[in-house]
Protein backbone atom coordinates (compact mmCIF):
# COMPACT_ATOMS: atom_id res chain seq x y z
CA UNK A 1 0.00 0.00 0.00
CA UNK A 2 2.88 2.36 0.80
CA UNK A 3 4.42 1.65 -2.61
CA UNK A 4 1.07 2.30 -4.30
CA UNK A 5 0.65 5.62 -2.48
CA UNK A 6 4.24 6.54 -3.34
CA UNK A 7 3.55 6.00 -7.04
CA UNK A 8 0.48 8.21 -6.89
CA UNK A 9 2.48 10.87 -5.10
CA UNK A 10 5.76 10.64 -7.02
CA UNK A 11 4.33 9.71 -10.42
CA UNK A 12 6.27 7.99 -13.19
CA UNK A 13 9.48 8.45 -15.14
CA UNK A 14 9.25 8.51 -18.95
CA UNK A 15 12.48 7.08 -20.34
CA UNK A 16 11.82 8.85 -23.62
CA UNK A 17 12.75 8.25 -27.24
CA UNK A 18 16.29 7.17 -26.38
CA UNK A 19 18.29 6.58 -23.21
CA UNK A 20 21.59 7.50 -24.92
CA UNK A 21 22.74 10.97 -23.87
CA UNK A 22 24.41 11.73 -27.20
CA UNK A 23 21.15 11.33 -29.12
CA UNK A 24 19.09 13.78 -27.04
CA UNK A 25 19.89 17.00 -28.96
CA UNK A 26 19.48 15.37 -32.38
CA UNK A 27 16.13 13.85 -31.37
CA UNK A 28 15.03 17.18 -29.88
CA UNK A 29 15.77 19.04 -33.13
CA UNK A 30 14.07 16.31 -35.20
CA UNK A 31 10.95 16.16 -33.00
CA UNK A 32 10.65 19.95 -32.70
CA UNK A 33 10.88 20.38 -36.49
CA UNK A 34 8.17 17.80 -37.08
CA UNK A 35 5.94 19.33 -34.38
CA UNK A 36 6.25 22.85 -35.83
CA UNK A 37 5.40 21.54 -39.33
CA UNK A 38 2.43 19.64 -37.85
CA UNK A 39 1.09 22.78 -36.16
CA UNK A 40 1.56 24.97 -39.23
CA UNK A 41 0.16 22.44 -41.71
CA UNK A 42 -2.98 21.59 -39.75
CA UNK A 43 -3.65 25.19 -38.72
CA UNK A 44 -3.41 26.26 -42.37
CA UNK A 45 -5.86 23.53 -43.43
CA UNK A 46 -8.33 24.58 -40.70
CA UNK A 47 -7.94 28.27 -41.61
CA UNK A 48 -8.46 27.65 -45.33
CA UNK A 49 -11.58 25.55 -44.82
CA UNK A 50 -13.13 27.78 -42.16
CA UNK A 51 -12.62 30.98 -44.18
CA UNK A 52 -13.88 29.54 -47.48
CA UNK A 53 -17.64 28.99 -47.20
CA UNK A 54 -17.68 26.73 -50.28
CA UNK A 55 -15.12 24.37 -48.72
CA UNK A 56 -16.69 24.49 -45.27
CA UNK A 57 -20.09 23.50 -46.68
CA UNK A 58 -18.58 20.58 -48.62
CA UNK A 59 -18.78 17.41 -46.47
CA UNK A 60 -15.29 16.13 -47.35
CA UNK A 61 -13.63 19.37 -46.27
CA UNK A 62 -15.87 19.73 -43.24
CA UNK A 63 -14.60 16.33 -42.08
CA UNK A 64 -11.04 17.30 -43.03
CA UNK A 65 -11.17 20.41 -40.80
CA UNK A 66 -12.13 18.24 -37.83
CA UNK A 67 -9.44 15.68 -38.75
CA UNK A 68 -6.84 18.47 -38.71
CA UNK A 69 -8.18 19.67 -35.36
CA UNK A 70 -7.94 16.14 -33.93
CA UNK A 71 -4.40 15.79 -35.34
CA UNK A 72 -3.37 19.05 -33.67
CA UNK A 73 -4.58 17.75 -30.31
CA UNK A 74 -3.18 14.27 -30.94
CA UNK A 75 0.35 15.55 -31.59
CA UNK A 76 0.14 18.15 -28.81
CA UNK A 77 -0.79 15.46 -26.29
CA UNK A 78 2.51 13.61 -26.60
CA UNK A 79 5.16 15.67 -28.41
CA UNK A 80 5.59 18.67 -26.03
CA UNK A 81 6.19 16.37 -23.05
CA UNK A 82 8.61 14.28 -25.13
CA UNK A 83 10.49 17.47 -26.08
CA UNK A 84 10.64 18.57 -22.45
CA UNK A 85 11.99 15.19 -21.33
CA UNK A 86 14.70 15.23 -23.99
CA UNK A 87 16.21 18.26 -22.22
CA UNK A 88 15.24 17.37 -18.65
CA UNK A 89 17.43 15.21 -16.39
CA UNK A 90 14.43 13.97 -14.35
CA UNK A 91 11.97 12.99 -17.16
CA UNK A 92 9.20 12.83 -14.56
CA UNK A 93 5.44 12.97 -15.08
CA UNK A 94 2.86 13.03 -12.31
CA UNK A 95 0.45 10.13 -11.80
CA UNK A 96 -2.61 12.16 -12.78
CA UNK A 97 -0.67 13.89 -15.55
CA UNK A 98 0.11 10.46 -16.97
CA UNK A 99 -3.54 9.36 -16.89
CA UNK A 100 -4.63 12.67 -18.43
CA UNK A 101 -2.13 12.25 -21.25
CA UNK A 102 -3.35 8.70 -21.85
CA UNK A 103 -6.96 9.90 -21.88
CA UNK A 104 -6.42 12.49 -24.61
CA UNK A 105 -4.09 10.23 -26.58
CA UNK A 106 -6.70 7.45 -26.78
CA UNK A 107 -9.63 9.85 -27.32
CA UNK A 108 -8.04 11.86 -30.13
CA UNK A 109 -6.59 8.75 -31.79
CA UNK A 110 -10.02 7.14 -31.96
CA UNK A 111 -11.56 10.42 -33.14
CA UNK A 112 -9.15 10.26 -36.09
CA UNK A 113 -10.32 6.72 -36.81
CA UNK A 114 -14.03 7.62 -36.79
CA UNK A 115 -13.46 10.72 -38.93
CA UNK A 116 -11.53 8.71 -41.54
CA UNK A 117 -14.47 6.27 -41.69
CA UNK A 118 -16.89 9.20 -42.14
CA UNK A 119 -14.73 10.52 -44.99
CA UNK A 120 -14.74 7.08 -46.66
CA UNK A 121 -18.54 6.98 -46.40
CA UNK A 122 -18.67 10.44 -48.00
CA UNK A 123 -16.55 9.23 -50.95
CA UNK A 124 -18.75 6.13 -51.30
CA UNK A 125 -21.93 8.22 -51.51
CA UNK A 126 -20.34 10.73 -53.91
CA UNK A 127 -19.24 8.04 -56.38
CA UNK A 128 -21.85 5.31 -55.96
CA UNK A 129 -24.95 7.48 -55.31
CA UNK A 130 -24.20 10.89 -56.87
CA UNK A 131 -27.87 11.78 -57.50
CA UNK A 132 -28.72 11.30 -53.80
CA UNK A 133 -25.52 12.88 -52.49
CA UNK A 134 -27.05 16.16 -51.26
CA UNK A 135 -29.71 14.22 -49.33
CA UNK A 136 -27.50 11.49 -47.87
CA UNK A 137 -24.71 13.94 -46.94
CA UNK A 138 -26.80 16.85 -45.69
CA UNK A 139 -25.31 19.36 -43.25
CA UNK A 140 -27.32 17.79 -40.43
CA UNK A 141 -25.97 14.28 -41.15
CA UNK A 142 -22.39 15.52 -41.46
CA UNK A 143 -22.68 17.31 -38.13
CA UNK A 144 -24.13 14.17 -36.56
CA UNK A 145 -21.24 12.04 -37.87
CA UNK A 146 -18.66 14.50 -36.53
CA UNK A 147 -20.31 14.83 -33.11
CA UNK A 148 -20.63 11.03 -32.84
CA UNK A 149 -16.94 10.64 -33.71
CA UNK A 150 -15.84 12.97 -30.91
CA UNK A 151 -18.34 11.66 -28.34
CA UNK A 152 -17.77 7.90 -28.84
CA UNK A 153 -14.00 8.33 -28.80
CA UNK A 154 -14.04 10.28 -25.53
CA UNK A 155 -16.44 7.84 -23.86
CA UNK A 156 -14.21 4.90 -24.83
CA UNK A 157 -11.13 6.71 -23.53
CA UNK A 158 -12.89 7.55 -20.27
CA UNK A 159 -13.58 3.84 -19.63
CA UNK A 160 -9.89 3.07 -20.28
CA UNK A 161 -8.71 5.70 -17.80
CA UNK A 162 -11.22 4.74 -15.09
CA UNK A 163 -10.06 1.10 -15.26
CA UNK A 164 -6.41 2.20 -15.25
CA UNK A 165 -7.03 4.32 -12.14
CA UNK A 166 -8.10 1.17 -10.27
CA UNK A 167 -4.71 -0.51 -10.77
CA UNK A 168 -1.90 -0.61 -8.22
CA UNK A 169 1.58 0.40 -9.37
CA UNK A 170 4.01 -0.89 -6.80
CA UNK A 171 6.91 -2.04 -8.99
CA UNK A 172 9.18 0.14 -11.12
CA UNK A 173 8.08 3.70 -11.83
CA UNK A 174 9.99 3.80 -15.14
CA UNK A 175 7.92 3.75 -18.34
CA UNK A 176 10.13 2.71 -21.30
CA UNK A 177 8.30 5.06 -23.67
CA UNK A 178 8.07 8.77 -24.49
CA UNK A 179 4.40 9.04 -23.45
CA UNK A 180 1.90 7.24 -21.21
CA UNK A 181 0.52 4.56 -23.49
CA UNK A 182 -1.83 1.80 -22.32
CA UNK A 183 0.41 -1.28 -22.69
CA UNK A 184 3.56 0.15 -21.00
CA UNK A 185 1.45 1.21 -18.00
CA UNK A 186 -0.23 -2.19 -17.74
CA UNK A 187 3.17 -3.87 -17.60
CA UNK A 188 4.08 -1.81 -14.51
CA UNK A 189 0.99 -2.84 -12.55
CA UNK A 190 1.24 -5.39 -9.74
CA UNK A 191 -2.52 -5.96 -9.60
CA UNK A 192 -4.72 -7.92 -12.02
CA UNK A 193 -4.94 -6.24 -15.42
CA UNK A 194 -7.46 -8.72 -16.86
CA UNK A 195 -10.33 -6.17 -17.17
CA UNK A 196 -7.98 -3.73 -18.92
CA UNK A 197 -6.66 -6.45 -21.23
CA UNK A 198 -10.19 -7.54 -22.12
CA UNK A 199 -11.23 -3.95 -22.84
CA UNK A 200 -8.18 -3.33 -25.01
CA UNK A 201 -8.58 -6.58 -26.95
CA UNK A 202 -12.38 -6.60 -27.41
CA UNK A 203 -13.83 -3.11 -27.41
CA UNK A 204 -10.49 -1.60 -28.38
CA UNK A 205 -10.21 -3.90 -31.40
CA UNK A 206 -13.81 -3.13 -32.32
CA UNK A 207 -13.25 0.62 -32.04
CA UNK A 208 -10.18 0.42 -34.29
CA UNK A 209 -11.16 -2.38 -36.68
CA UNK A 210 -14.83 -1.36 -36.96
CA UNK A 211 -14.10 1.92 -38.79
CA UNK A 212 -11.28 0.23 -40.73
CA UNK A 213 -13.69 -2.49 -41.92
CA UNK A 214 -16.21 0.18 -43.02
CA UNK A 215 -13.46 1.97 -44.94
CA UNK A 216 -12.41 -1.26 -46.69
CA UNK A 217 -16.02 -2.10 -47.65
CA UNK A 218 -16.60 1.47 -48.88
CA UNK A 219 -13.57 1.35 -51.14
CA UNK A 220 -14.42 -2.09 -52.50
CA UNK A 221 -17.83 -0.72 -53.54
CA UNK A 222 -16.15 2.43 -54.90
CA UNK A 223 -13.70 0.35 -56.94
CA UNK A 224 -16.55 -1.73 -58.41
CA UNK A 225 -18.42 1.46 -59.33
CA UNK A 226 -15.33 3.05 -60.93
CA UNK A 227 -14.56 -0.04 -63.03
CA UNK A 228 -18.11 0.12 -64.43
CA UNK A 229 -17.62 3.70 -65.63
CA UNK A 230 -17.43 3.88 -69.46
CA UNK A 231 -15.32 7.04 -69.53
CA UNK A 232 -11.56 6.91 -68.86
CA UNK A 233 -11.71 10.56 -67.76
CA UNK A 234 -14.42 9.74 -65.23
CA UNK A 235 -12.33 6.89 -63.86
CA UNK A 236 -9.28 9.12 -63.42
CA UNK A 237 -11.33 11.81 -61.71
CA UNK A 238 -12.94 9.28 -59.35
CA UNK A 239 -9.55 7.75 -58.47
CA UNK A 240 -8.03 11.19 -57.85
CA UNK A 241 -10.76 12.15 -55.37
CA UNK A 242 -10.01 9.01 -53.33
CA UNK A 243 -6.21 8.97 -53.61
CA UNK A 244 -5.48 11.45 -50.80
CA UNK A 245 -7.85 9.76 -48.37
CA UNK A 246 -6.42 6.31 -49.13
CA UNK A 247 -2.91 7.61 -48.44
CA UNK A 248 -3.92 8.95 -45.02
CA UNK A 249 -5.83 5.73 -44.17
CA UNK A 250 -2.82 3.58 -45.09
CA UNK A 251 -0.47 5.66 -42.92
CA UNK A 252 -2.78 5.76 -39.92
CA UNK A 253 -4.11 2.20 -39.79
CA UNK A 254 -0.88 0.56 -40.94
CA UNK A 255 0.99 1.83 -37.87
CA UNK A 256 -1.88 1.57 -35.37
CA UNK A 257 -2.78 -2.03 -36.27
CA UNK A 258 0.90 -3.03 -36.08
CA UNK A 259 1.03 -1.86 -32.44
CA UNK A 260 -2.40 -2.47 -30.91
CA UNK A 261 -4.15 -5.34 -32.72
CA UNK A 262 -2.16 -8.21 -31.22
CA UNK A 263 -1.74 -10.07 -27.90
CA UNK A 264 0.09 -8.20 -25.13
CA UNK A 265 2.55 -11.11 -24.86
CA UNK A 266 4.07 -10.07 -28.21
CA UNK A 267 4.59 -6.48 -27.03
CA UNK A 268 8.09 -5.17 -27.87
CA UNK A 269 8.83 -1.70 -26.52
CA UNK A 270 11.82 -0.97 -28.79
CA UNK A 271 9.95 -1.70 -32.02
CA UNK A 272 6.71 -0.12 -30.83
CA UNK A 273 8.50 3.06 -29.76
CA UNK A 274 9.75 3.51 -33.33
CA UNK A 275 6.29 2.84 -34.80
CA UNK A 276 4.77 5.21 -32.20
CA UNK A 277 6.93 8.03 -33.60
CA UNK A 278 5.29 7.42 -36.98
CA UNK A 279 1.68 7.66 -35.83
CA UNK A 280 2.12 10.34 -33.14
CA UNK A 281 4.50 12.67 -35.01
CA UNK A 282 4.93 11.83 -38.70
CA UNK A 283 1.33 10.99 -39.68
CA UNK A 284 -0.26 14.20 -38.26
CA UNK A 285 2.45 16.17 -40.10
CA UNK A 286 1.90 14.40 -43.45
CA UNK A 287 -1.92 14.56 -43.48
CA UNK A 288 -2.09 18.27 -44.50
CA UNK A 289 0.62 17.69 -47.13
CA UNK A 290 -1.21 14.71 -48.65
CA UNK A 291 -4.51 16.58 -48.80
CA UNK A 292 -3.15 19.88 -50.12
CA UNK A 293 -0.48 19.09 -52.73
CA UNK A 294 -2.78 17.32 -55.21
CA UNK A 295 -6.01 19.04 -54.20
CA UNK A 296 -7.12 21.82 -56.52
CA UNK A 297 -9.83 23.08 -54.12
CA UNK A 298 -7.39 23.51 -51.22
CA UNK A 299 -4.74 25.11 -53.43
CA UNK A 300 -7.39 27.44 -54.89
CA UNK A 301 -8.45 28.54 -51.40
CA UNK A 302 -4.78 29.12 -50.51
CA UNK A 303 -4.33 31.35 -53.56
CA UNK A 304 -7.39 33.40 -52.54
CA UNK A 305 -5.97 33.91 -49.06
CA UNK A 306 -2.58 34.88 -50.54
CA UNK A 307 -4.17 37.46 -52.86
CA UNK A 308 -6.02 39.04 -49.95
Amino acid sequence: MDNVNQTRTSGFVLLGLSTKTGNQRVLFAFSLSIYILTLLGNLIIILLIRTDSRLFNTPMYFFLSHLSLADLGFASTTVPKALENLLSPTKAITYWGCLTQMYFFVALGHTDSFLLASMAYDRYVAICHPLRYSVLMSNKRCLMLVMSSWLLAHLHSLVHVLLMAQLSFCASREIPHFFCDVQPLLRLSCSSTLPNELLAFTEGSLIIMGPFFLIVVSYILILVAILKMPSATGKRKAFSTCGSHLGVVSLFYGTVIAVYIRPSSSYCITKDRVVAVLYTMVTPMLNPVIYSLRNEDVMGAMKKITKR
